[in-house]
Formats: C-alpha cells, sequence, structure tokens
C-alpha cells in the first residue's frame, strides 16, 4: 500500500505545476448556438509575474482499489493530504481532457474573511486537474468539484471557473466557508449548523449566447428549487439530477443560510445576489477586472457601449448581464482574436493615453494603481497583458469522435503576440517546446517556447507600433495553416480505425505544428533584431534588405517620434533643449 501511495504521489507531483496562482486571469465561454461551426469554445489566459508557461500532461490510469494519492497546492506546491484515488483516470492535456471536457478559472478572492489565515482543503488548481481526470461532461465536472469540497473543504480564495463539453458549457462561482465570519446570535436564529467546505453557484450559459469572467464574481440572482421541470437545485439534489437535462442552475444548499448567518444578506432568498454577498463591487474589481468582459461584449455586439460607465469603474451604472447573443456568429479566429485586446475602441484604449509612449506600447509595467502629488492613479489591466504565462482556445466539437474533437489552440506569453498552436485532446506526447520541464522562470532554455516569445515580445514592446504589424503577419499565417492542416488531419482521422495508430498519428501532427511554429519564430526573432537595430528601420525590397550597388545595406529610415510625443519633451525640458 506504501508504495502504491508513493507511485501516486510522484506521478501526481511532477503533473502539477509547483508554481504560483493565477491571480489575474481571463475566461470568455461561447456556446453552441453563438458559433460559426456549432463548437463550444472556452478561452483562458493564466496571467502572473512567475507562472511559467507549459503544457500540462496526465496520462490514463488503472489503480487498484485503496490507492490513495497526495494533493499539491497548485500556487506553492506545497503538500496537502492523500485522497482516495479512482480506479480509472482519463488522459488529460493541458486544461482538456479526451472526453472532450475542458475547465479555466478566474480568481476574484471575495470575502477575505473565507480564505485569509490556514484553512484546510483542497485548492482550486488541484479542483481543476483532479476533476479532469475524473469526468466525462461539464455536468460531471460541477458534481466532482462540488463533491471534493464537500468532502474535504476548500483552501482557495473565490474563484470563477469555466467548464465546457461538446455540448454545453457553464459557469461555476465558488466561495470558500470558514467558521470564523459566521455571528453566533445569527447562527442560531437560523439554526444553521456550520459545516466546512464551499458556497458555490453553477448556471449553464443559455445556448445562442456568450459570457465572461475576469477576477470578479458574475454570477447574481439565479433561479432556485423549480423541481418539477428541474430548472434548478439545490447540493442536495445534485447526485441525483444533475443529469437531467432541462437543468440550468446548481447551488449549494446553505448559499444564502450561510451569507445570512455571516451578516452579509438580510433580504429574500428570491433577491439573493452571489456576487452582493460574496463579492462586491468596488472600483478595481469593475475597471480591473469586469472591463475586459465588458471589452469583449463591445466586440462581439454593437449594443454594449451602454456599458461603458459601469465598465470605467462606476458602480452605480447599469451592471452588465452575465451573458449576452453576440449579433454575429463568432468563429475561432475571432475568439483567438478576443483574447488580444487592449481596450482598443473604447475610452480606456490604451495605445492612446501619453503612457503608451512615442510608439503607441499598450503595456504599463507594474505597480498598476500609483499615487502623485496626493492623487490616486490607475493604470489599465486589459485582457493582453505581459505576465501571461499560457493561454489557450479550447474548442470542443460534437460532430467529431472524442479524441480528435477537442483541440486545445494553446499558446505562451502575451496573449496579444502569442501564436495558438492546436493540440488535440488525444495526443501522449506533449511537443519538446511545450514539454513540462523544459526551462523554468529562472533557467532560460533554447528549445521552450515560452522563453523564445518572451524574448521576441519583450523586443516588440520597444518599438511597438511597427514591430507589431510584422509580427501579426507571422501570426496570422501561422494561425491560419494550422487551421488548414488541422482540416486535413481530421480528414485523414476518419479512415484511422486503429486507436494506436490515430494516436500516434495526432501526436506526429501536433509535434510538427509545434516545431514549424518554433522554426518561424526563430526567424522571426532574427528578422526583428536585423530589421529594427538600433532604433532605425531597414529598407526592404522584393521581400529582402536593400543594399547598396556594391552589396552594402542601404541607408535605413529614421523615423521622426510624433509630433505629440516632441511637445511633451518641450513642456518639460524645452528650456534645456531649445536650440539658440
Amino acid at each position: 500500500m506504501k508504495l502504491k501511495r508513493i507511485a501516486a504521489a510522484c506521478a501526481l507531483a511532477i503533473a502539477i505545476l509547483l508554481g504560483v496562482k493565477a491571480e489575474a486571469c481571463t475566461n470568455f465561454l461561447f456556446t453552441k448556438g453563438a458559433t460559426k461551426d456549432g463548437s463550444t469554445m472556452i478561452t483562458y489566459a493564466a496571467d502572473s509575474h512567475v507562472l511559467y508557461g507549459e503544457l500540462y500532461y496526465r496520462r490514463v490510469a488503472d489503480y487498484p482499489e485503496g490507492t490513495m494519492f497526495m494533493l499539491y497546492d497548485w500556487d506553492s506546491g506545497r503538500k496537502l493530504f492523500e485522497i482516495p484515488q479512482v480506479a480509472h483516470t482519463y488522459n488529460v492535456v493541458g486544461n482538456m481532457n479526451e472526453h472532450q471536457l475542458a475547465i479555466g478559472e478566474t480568481t476574484y478572492g471575495g470575502r477575505e474573511e473565507c480564505w485569509k489565515g490556514e484553512i484546510r482543503g483542497i485548492d482550486y488548481g488541484s479542483l481543476i486537474y483532479v476533476t479532469l481526470q475524473r469526468a466525462k461532461n461539464a455536468r460531471e465536472a460541477i458534481y466532482w468539484m462540488t463533491k471534493l469540497v464537500a468532502d474535504y473543504g476548500y483552501c482557495s480564495e473565490g474563484e470563477s471557473f469555466s467548464i465546457c463539453d461538446p455540448n454545453e458549457v457553464w459557469i461555476l462561482e465558488m466561495q470558500a466557508k470558514r467558521s470564523e465570519p459566521v455571528k453566533a446570535d445569527l447562527a442560531k436564529k437560523l439554526k444553521y449548523q456550520y459545516k466546512d467546505g464551499a458556497v458555490w453557484v453553477a448556471r449553464r450559459i443559455p445556448d445562442g449566447y456568450v459570457s465572461g469572467h475576469a477576477n470578479q464574481a458574475r454570477i447574481t440572482t439565479f433561479p432556485q428549487e423549480v423541481k418539477k421541470s428541474f430548472k434548478a437545485i439545490s447540493s442536495n439534489n445534485i447526485a441525483k439530477h444533475i443529469n437531467d437535462k432541462e437543468l440550468e442552475c446548481v447551488y449549494a444548499a446553505d448559499v444564502i443560510t450561510y451569507a445570512r448567518a455571516c451578516g452579509w444578506y438580510e433580504g429574500t432568498d428570491a433577491d439573493f445576489d452571489f456576487s452582493a454577498a460574496y463579492c462586491p463591487l468596488t472600483f478595481s474589481g469593475i475597471r480591473a477586472c469586469d472591463a475586459r468582459v465588458y471589452a469583449m461584449f463591445n466586440r462581439v455586439n454593437g449594443s454594449m457601449k451602454q456599458y461603458e460607465k459601469y465598465a470605467m469603474g462606476d458602480p452605480s451604472a447599469e451592471r452588465m448581464p452575465l451573458w449576452i447573443v453576440p449579433d454575429h456568429k463568432v468563429d475561432l479566429r475571432e475568439a483567438m482574436s478576443l483574447m488580444r485586446d487592449h481596450y482598443e475602441g473604447t475610452a480606456m484604449d490604451m495605445t492612446r493615453d501619453p503612457g503608451a509612449g512615442p510608439f503607441a506600447c499598450p503595456y504599463r509595467w507594474r505597480p498598476m494603481s500609483w499615487e502623485i502629488d496626493g492623487k490616486k492613479y490607475i493604470h489599465e489591466r486589459a485582457t493582453s497583458t505581459q505576465q501571461t504565462g499560457f493561454s489557450f482556445v479550447a474548442q470542443c466539437r460534437s460532430w467529431m469522435p472524442d479524441k480528435v474533437g477537442g483541440i486545445l489552440w494553446f499558446g505562451v506569453d502575451d496573449t496579444y503576440s502569442t501564436c495558438y498552436c492546436p493540440m488535440y485532446c488525444g495526443i501522449t506526447d506533449i511537443p519538446l517546446c511545450f514539454r513540462e520541464g523544459n526551462g523554468s522562470m529562472t533557467q532560460y532554455s533554447e528549445t521552450a517556447a515560452f522563453w523564445l516569445f518572451n524574448r521576441v515580445s519583450n523586443f516588440v514592446y520597444s518599438r511597438y507600433k511597427d514591430m507589431i504589424v510584422d509580427l501579426q503577419k507571422v501570426q496570422s499565417n501561422l494561425e491560419k495553416g494550422f487551421i488548414d492542416e488541422v482540416a486535413k488531419m481530421d480528414n485523414k482521422a476518419k479512415s484511422l480505425t486503429d486507436d494506436k495508430a490515430l494516436t500516434a498519428e495526432l501526436n506526429r501532427f501536433c509535434g510538427r505544428q509545434a516545431s514549424h511554429m518554433m522554426q518561424q519564430w526563430n526567424e522571426l526573432d532574427r528578422y526583428l533584431l536585423v530589421k529594427y537595430m538600433d532604433g532605425n528601420i531597414k529598407k526592404e525590397e522584393d521581400g529582402h534588405f536593400k543594399t547598396t550597388a556594391t552589396g552594402g545595406c542601404a541607408s535605413p529610415d529614421m523615423p521622426r517620434y510624433p509630433d505629440s510625443f516632441y511637445r511633451q519633451i518641450v513642456r518639460e525640458h524645452g528650456n534645456v533643449i531649445r536650440e539658440r
């Protein structure tokens, strides 16, 4: 038994990221009826200044009865406790398993009283990856995630989870419970018996709608106990009714009573607002978080401008809905594009304020909030940000066999300058450039995509408006090419009836795409250095850098700064540098 425990613990320890929390992530959710091809999609950007971008892998496995395995906190890598292993676990590639189930998250924090200090339980990262190894679809995922926290407690901050399978998309929001906030007099009056675990609400996104969350709790009021048609149930009935297709909402049985016992809510059950009780709106919760959802909504529906006042941080303005109907069908490339956003076209456009510098760079180095002359200010926090470890667009296709139907379009570093490379959920061999252990945040690797993409993006930031155009040409050509290659692979897969042969072909395919991407990005890296060296821009002719008649380098362009930047210089330093 000891050997079984050691083997299981070692396997999980290798598989689990021993990193830190991605505290500022972004998720967008797309239902079948909202997409051009009828696929479901969720997106995820895992953002942290110390998160290394790699593609986690957990191999399918069978375990004898009585096997235990150790949980490790996804943020810190600290050992938590052992739980029983199930008899069979599924193949998991990143955040998608072999059944096309995908899960993402964003941290909203919520009531500090619920998570500050020592608290025993399973963490949010383990919830995701343990569930992906056990659940076949979104409903099973909700069952497992809520069962795990009920059985073992929950030790993380408030989280919003995106959960999708080939047919449905759900949002689950969860807050840890602790006994400390409970007021004894209120608990006695309510006859409330506290138990460790979490309070939560899960809602199915209606077909034809899109949704999103970005570090701010998004679920407000929700349907409660519509038993006849099972549109909503409490966790008391989850095991019995979770697979009833009419079910649209599930919630913890004490989600309202716990809030009452803590003194956070006094109204009627029908008016209970999860976000208001567990994550009240603040300026930063709106401007640095919900504003990212607004940016996506604004790009898929032209009537969203009415919410810009709210997105800019006004809690008295009309709040955005949890989901909306887009005014057009979203395709895969647009989903990728929606992850590339600096509030362009809004009042918060990061390319237009003085902080962008002379080359319209939409990035601001931290801290995000700062004070000058006794007044407080902020930098915008957009979907595209420099500190992304990895991101993905998970695409689930109901008309394809699972092993081929699920694709994790995976990228590392900043979403705006990454390239989304297709990783079928049926692969069993992770390409070297994305493989766990190939480099780290403190160890450079020539073969790691994370370091290559960071090298390119950090150079692009120095002359952004010019260099990003060159980067986007390569990015667009690669992603368009990948989509074409996936279509060919899909067709080829139809003729591969042997499961082992199909897996081998998928491994080869994903390996080839990743290698091609690395080769193209290395060429881009060299091209940008040659073209933009020393602040100049070399001339080009017929696809080559222009040379003189004798073969030397033609004199490069030396473009002026924009007049607006010169005027800033003159305002602050003109008396010193003015010609006399």
